[in-house]
């Protein structure tokens, strides 16, 4: 049985794009559940004052509990384990499940054990079937987080992992994590990378981080195409218009696909003559092709099956 065989279930979902509603904010979670979103992140961290963290936390719950997310997936994002509010987060929502968690701020694979500890005896206490709540990480929100990014697949819980240079540049006092041109600096040049190996190794859905320049979506565009081109399979959102853009840039253009098509047709024919390398359309072709290929036209029936579920 291969590893992610003993994934959570949902492991394999789409998730181009995974929105954040800001926490308790009921207008806001109307108008997500009328986009394109593929997740819905509702924010009990970030978005909700201290004061507030307890009634967004019993307003989110009872949105899991009555509101009708239709296809999108849905999502909490809880606060750190170890802050005043994240056990206390995971005790009030698991009364209705959500699909996931986004964890953020992860510092060690003990933090995920024990969260993964938490939510089977509320999975038990609450009557819920066990092992159908995942985790999606923002692995690198921390120095400590960021070198341990490797071992956090070992909670077989997690079933993604994204990267955050926003809280990173602070922890580290960094006073920008980009260059004027937009290029990430070094530091978070390797986070983006480590996140996607690590998906990539451990067969965890690989998801960029956010875009923070709500005002640029040619910038939005060519980051959402650069972090596609890597392997990338999806990106988190902030703003409702930044979706559209985002979906579209983790969706097989018709082109890719018709390429795609023809590539398979010619294997076929390849292979039956027991040639598995051979030159297709102006350039040579072997197995790693064919892999991609497949996974691309996977991807698209998944695309396809979700649009018209």
């Amino acid at each position: 049985m291969s590893e992610v065989d003993n994934r959570t279930a949902g492991a394999d979902r789409l998730r181009r794009s995974l929105h954040f509603v800001p926490g308790a904010n009921e207008k806001m979670l109307n108008k997500s559940l009328a986009t394109a979103a593929d997740s819905l992140v509702l924010d009990l961290e970030d978005a909700v004052t201290p004061e507030n963290k307890g009634s967004a936390r019993q307003t989110v719950t009872e949105w899991l509990k009555a509101v009708d997310f239709g296809n999108k997936e849905r999502t909490v994002r809880m606060n750190p384990l170890h802050s005043p509010w994240g056990r206390e987060d995971l005790t009030v929502t698991m009364q209705h499940p959500p699909d996931a968690y986004l964890v953020p701020k992860v510092s060690t694979l003990e933090e995920l054990n024990e969260i993964d500890r938490t939510i089977t005896a509320l999975e038990h206490e609450y009557g819920h079937p066990s092992g159908q709540v995942g985790l999606l990480l923002v692995a690198t929100e921390t120095p400590i987080g960021a070198l341990n990014i490797s071992t956090f697949s070992q909670c077989s819980r997690v079933i993604g992992l994204s990267w955050g240079a926003e809280d990173l540049s602070a922890a580290l006092g960094a006073p920008r994590n980009r260059r004027p041109n937009g290029e990430y600096l070094e530091p978070y040049k390797y986070c983006r990378t480590q996140t996607l190996l690590c998906a990539a190794a451990a067969n965890l859905q690989p998801i960029d981080t956010v875009f923070v320049d709500i005002n640029n979506p040619q910038a939005l565009q060519e980051d959402c195409q650069e972090a596609a081109w890597m392997g990338f399979t999806g990106k988190i959102t902030i703003h409702p218009n930044q979706i559209d853009a985002v979906n579209a840039a983790f969706t097989p253009s018709v082109d890719e696909l018709d390429y795609a098509q023809r590539l398979l047709e010619a294997f076929a024919v390849e292979q039956a003559a027991g040639r598995m390398a051979f030159a297709f359309e102006g350039q040579m072709v072997d197995v790693p092709h064919l892999s991609r290929a497949q996974r691309l036209l996977e991807r698209a029936a998944k695309i396809k099956a979700l649009a018209v579920s």
